[in-house]
Parts: structure tokens; sequence; C-alpha cells
């Protein structure tokens, strides 16, 4: 992105300054005092959405003579965490970062990130939505702003659910036997994403025994039950994985299967890739054993370093304020299908009157106060990263919960004492 630096000294002032330094026998330099100040700002955004922040970047930099905002993709967000982590090493950290919540408490741990009670008021706090405020808080301090945020949903093929009379499952055993029936049609039931990480996360907070918690019960009778729900529908082949397409969308616009779990950030995404003549429509995810808790809140946030100079300190801030502003988040919402952050935005008209001639965006709405983010904790990353393993391992049929289960209560208590 270009610099946008406004010049405050016409090319005659300039001279003239030079003519009477000449004259006078002494030789002076003149600096702008209203230089701006530079903020570096990664981030993990691709597509529409990079546009998007690309745009209320030039925006806020509009806005003011104050700061200059310099975004920077650095790839996808496991990229972002990567170059995060190296760049503290080497203390080439930027002003602040596009990063999830839970690396946080790492964070502070390796001392790189300052919170951000100093720099934004409570007033400003206080107009973020309830249900997405919380991931900012770590131990009594402020140290995230939430930023793209989305939930899980479930999306439907319209077309085929008329052709097999089936109704959008308000249950995972609803879905479960719904899928069984389409099979002998050739169908199949439910498309994911690499793995079932986030569903998996999501059925075993149902259960009552979360998953992403410090002390998980990972051999529980619940955790194992909650566990075989997508494990056996992939079993049975009434469900499948992306693979190597990374996203089920993929497989879900072939026309050959009812749903779709993902995120609502796909959104913006299928909104303009969906195939001719393909009608679809977005609904909660079901509950399990009749908890209505549908999803975990997910998505980045924004976190500010230890490195930054004061000055860029308080233009971050100013930045962080900016994109609260209630046309600032309404924008960002309805291009890329993340929340809006503000209470003020989530209840406006215009937002309404998007949802409206949107519907698709409905279920987030409707699934936000059902929803929660994970518990934050320090090892959170490493934990994830075995989680993830786990489930690549069930989602390719090269284990057992059974045998999962117990590898990974293992390497979670190798983790603690390691802490």
């Amino acid at each position: 992105m270009k610099h946008h630096f406004r010049l405050l000294l016409s090319l005659t002032v300039i001279l003239a300054l030079g003519s009477l330094a000449a004259c006078s026998g002494k030789t002076t330099t003149t600096q702008s005092p209203h230089k701006r100040v530079t903020l570096t700002f990664w981030h993990g955004m691709t597509g529409t959405s990079q546009q998007t922040l690309n745009e209320l970047v030039r925006g806020f930099n509009h806005s003011q003579s104050k700061y200059t905002v310099v975004a920077s993709a650095q790839g996808n967000f496991t990229n972002v965490q990567q170059k995060i982590m190296a760049a503290a090493k080497s203390d080439t950290l930027p002003t602040i970062a596009q990063t999830t919540y839970t690396n946080v408490p790492d964070y502070v741990h390796g001392k790189f990130i300052v919170p951000l009670n100093n720099y934004l008021p409570k007033r400003t706090m206080a107009r973020i939505d309830p249900h997405l405020r919380q991931v900012s808080y770590y131990r009594g301090q402020t140290y995230a702003l939430p930023f793209s945020k989305s939930i899980g949903l479930l999306f439907y093929n319209r077309d085929l659910l008329k052709q097999t009379h089936t109704a959008v499952p308000k249950s995972w055993e609803a879905l479960q036997r719904d899928a069984t029936r389409v099979k002998a049609q050739g169908l199949t039931g439910l498309a994911l994403n690499q793995n079932f990480c986030a569903e998996w996360d999501t059925l075993t907070f149902q259960a009552g025994t979360p998953l992403m918690t410090p002390r998980p019960k990972l051999t529980s009778p619940k955790m194992l039950a909650a566990t075989h729900v997508v494990y056996d529908m992939l079993k049975a082949k009434t469900a499948t994985t992306a693979g190597t397409d990374g996203y089920g969308n993929v497989q879900f616009f072939k026309g050959k299967t009812l749903f779709y779990s993902g995120s609502s950030a796909a959104i913006g995404v299928l909104q303009t890739s969906t195939p001719k003549g393909f009608h679809w429509g977005t609904a909660p995810l079901p509950s399990y054993r009749g908890n209505r808790h549908v999803s975990a809140i997910q998505g980045n946030d924004l976190v500010m370093f230890k490195s930054a100079s004061k000055a860029q300190r308080r233009g971050a801030a100013a930045f962080m304020t900016y994109l609260l502003g209630q046309k600032q988040t309404l924008k960002w919402a309805k291009a890329t299908g993340y929340l809006p952050l503000t209470t003020q935005a989530l209840k406006s008209r215009d937002y309404r009157r998007y949802l409206t001639e949107h519907p698709a965006a409905r279920a987030t709405v409707q699934s936000l106060p059902h929803a929660s983010p994970d518990p934050t904790f320090y090892g959170y990353t490493a934990y994830l990263n075995a989680v993830n393993q786990t489930a690549d391992q069930l989602s390719a049929g090269t284990t057992t919960p059974e045998k999962a289960l117990k590898q990974l209560r293992q390497q979670r208590a190798k983790q603690l004492r390691a802490q």
C-alpha cells in the first residue's frame, strides 16, 4: 500500500526559507512538526476481506493527519502467527497485528504485548457487544480488541432439502438420521472443512465436557460420545471432509451434499462464488442432547506490541477506535460476513435492513446469544496443535476415538508437566 503523506510546505515557501537562511549567513534545517507517525499492521486477510480492510485503512489515513497505517498481508493466519513468534525473537514486531485472542496468554508470557487499558477508555470498550467483548480480557487486563469475529453455521442446499423432503435439523441426532436416509439416494449428508475440530469443540461443550480447557476430561464417557458423533458419520460415509480442497464449500457446491458446516465468514466467499442455479441458506448449528449452545465464537482480534513507541501506541488506539465506528464496522460486516462489533451497529436500522436483503447473514446474529469463546490459558496454542493433529487422524480414519482420546490425554499431561 502506498503511504499517504500531506506536503505542508509548498516548494515556493521552501525556496524562500532557503534564501533567507543564505542572506543571514546561517544554515537552517526545516522539518515539518506534523510528520505522520507510521503504524505497521500485519494481518491474514485475503480476497474480498483484504480489499475491504485496505479500504478501511485508507479511510483512517485520510480521516486524520497524525498517523499512517501501513497494512501488510502475511499469508494465512498460521503464517501470521509464525511470523509474530519469529519477529518477537528478532525484535522486528509490527505496531499491531491480527491474531486469535487465545494466543494472548503466550504473548503475555513472552512479554511482547501490552494491555490496551491505558490507551482505550472503558467507554470505548463498552461499545463492543458483550458476547464479543469476552475475548478482550486476560488476568484482569484488556489485551485484545475483537475484529474479524465469526460463528459456526450450518449451510444447506435448498433444492436438495426440497427434493429429499428434509427439514433443516435442529439437533445433531436429526442430522445423523437425515444423512443416513439420503445416502441411499447417492447423496452426502454433511461436508466439513479439512477436519472436524470446530464441530468437535462445539459438541463437547454441548455435552458438558469442554475439549478446549486447561484440564479436559478427555476419556470421560461424555467426551467419548461427543467425539463419536461426527467420527461415526465420516466412517459411515454420510459425512465427508474437504481434504486437499481446504474448505467444505467446494464439495457442497458440487450439488450432492445437503449440508456444510463452516464459519459465517464464508458467507462473503459463497455469495461471490455460488454456481449459477445453486440455492443455499444458513441456519444455526444443531444442538446436542438439548443444549442450545450452538457454536463457539471464532475469528481474530487485534493486539498491540510492546516494541511500539508511545506515539505509535496512541496511533494504534486511534485506529482501533476508528474501526469501532458504526460506518466502519457495518462496512466490514456487510462485505465479509463477520459480525458488526458494537451493540449499536448490531441493532441499527442499517444492519436490520441488510439482514432483510441478505437473509443468509441472519443465522449469525441468531447464534450470537448462544455462543461463547473458548477460555484463554497459557499453552492453548500447543494444546490446540495436538487437538488438530488428533482431529486429522480421526477424520482420516487412521485411529478411533477410544485410542485417540487416550493418546491426547497423555500429550496434554506431558504439556502441563512442562509448563
